[in-house]
Parts: structure tokens; sequence; C-alpha cells
């Protein structure tokens, strides 16, 4: 993919809009690591909100809100998650399975291989992670994010393939979307059709027409040039329908267009 290191994160958000109209803001992600200094006009949830979140919920509020929301440690309440992002130990009662039995999989045994699954980040690859508005957004993202219905993340699948061809592989358990979306995306170097988890839907608030849809910065520049090719080859949002026919009428219309026909040729 195109390398998008110098690509303004304003100029994607104006190409994204023109191409898209997403109902929610497209979405900088980036975990910045410990010790270094966060960009400004972060919001904390524990410091400024007075709540501790899942990462799904500060997604939604920097999707919907417009904000700028950072999640540390200590701002993280998700059991997942904060296994996932490092910010706690994977201990045996995790890894076990014990989270996933009796709701996700039938035993422990197999809530194990779930879990197995579940990309993660190390102690010392543990940071803040940040998510921004694209268009407001004040730091160089790792990870495009994007939120639509059905039909936009087609439109952008698409696009992501102009330069590749082939098909975008996804994976997904019904859990820890969070993961897929920071962790897995920046592991594969590849682009992924996101399906909203359980957690994202009860905490996030993702309604049940949204998809979602992530790749690494340095593929956004092949992106947004597979968006304006894909236009010019006639796959566009809103999906253009197809008017050029005549229509089928119930057989009484027929009947009056019949006798209409007759009286015409007298």
């Amino acid at each position: 993919m195109s390398e998008g290191k110098d690509l303004d994160p304003k100029t994607a958000a104006a190409a994204l809009d023109q191409h898209l109209r997403t109902e929610t803001f497209p979405l900088g992600i980036r975990v910045i690591p410990k010790g270094e200094a966060l960009p400004e006009k972060v919001r904390r949830p524990l410091r400024d909100l007075g709540v501790k979140v899942g990462i799904c919920q500060g997604i939604a509020m920097a999707r919907r809100y417009g904000w700028t929301i950072g999640m540390g440690g200590e701002d993280v309440c998700c059991p997942i998650a904060q296994v996932a992002f490092g910010f706690e130990p994977e201990i045996p009662f995790y890894s076990e399975g014990n989270l996933a039995a009796g709701m996700y999989v039938e035993t422990c045994a197999q809530g194990a291989l779930s879990e197995r699954e579940v990309p993660k980040l190390s102690a010392s690859e543990s940071g803040v992670v940040v998510v921004a508005p694209l268009g407001r957004c004040n730091f160089a993202p790792q990870t495009l994010l994007i939120y639509g219905n059905s039909a936009q993340i087609l439109r952008v699948t698409a696009a992501s393939l102009w330069k590749s061809g082939g098909a975008v592989t996804s994976t997904t358990s019904a859990r820890a979307d969070c993961a897929d979306i920071v962790i897995r995306t920046a592991r594969t170097g590849r682009q992924q059709v996101i399906l909203p988890c359980l957690g994202d839907r009860i905490f996030g608030q993702t309604q049940d027409h949204e998809m979602a849809f992530a790749i690494p910065w340095s593929g956004v520049t092949g992106l947004l040039e597979g968006l304006e090719g894909t236009h010019r080859g006639g796959v566009r949002y809103p999906i253009p329908n197809y008017l050029r026919y005549t229509p089928q009428f119930p057989p009484t219309y027929q009947k009056l267009q019949e006798l209409w026909d007759k009286e015409s040729q007298g």
C-alpha cells in the first residue's frame, strides 16, 4: 500500500466525507507509548468525565461527540480490553476461558481458544489509546477507523482494493472488536472489515445498521486514490438505482392502457 505518513488527516477527512457521507466522524487512532506527551485537548474519561469506560465507549464518544479521547489503564474498566491492551496481566482465570464460557461458548476449554484469538499488546507495548475525529486530528494516526452502513463499508472496501485487487480477509469472534480495530489492523498491516461486537453494541451503542472498516494509516493514500478510481468506474455512494426500465402494473391498469390504445387506433 502507498505510504501515508505525509498525508494530512484533514485532507483525508474531506475526501472521505465527499465519497462516503458517513453518519459519524471517521477517526484517527494512535497508541501513545508510556511517558510520551499526549496531544492537546485530550479528554481522559476518569480525570475529565468521572467515569471508567470500555475502549468501544471512547471510540463512540470520538465519532459521535467529536471529542479527542485518551484511554490508559486507569480509564478502562472492560476486562477483555484491559488484557488486550496490556493494562492488566493475563492471569490463569482469564486465559482458562472463564469470561467466554457459558456466554459465547459452551465450556472453558472452548473459551480458552477464544481468548487466544484476541490480539494483545504486551505490557511494554501498552500506552494510551488516543482516538480523534479525523478532521480534528492533531497527531499522526496509526489507524483509520470508519463506521458506516453496509453500503458505505462496501464502498470503502472496494476502494481499498483498487491498487491491489484480490479480497479483504477479516477475522471476528463476535467479541473484542476494539482489539481487532487497533491491534490486529496494526499487526497484520492490512485493512479489516469489522463486525461490531456485542460490547460495542451495548456499551458503545453501535446501531444494528452499522459496520466498521479499519486500515493502517500507511494505506490511506492508496485508499483515497481508490475512492477516486472506483468513483470513475461507477462504484459510488449513495448506490445508484437502475431506473431505465418499463414497470409492470396491475391488470386493471393494463386494461385501461389497452382501451386507450384501441381508442387511439380508432
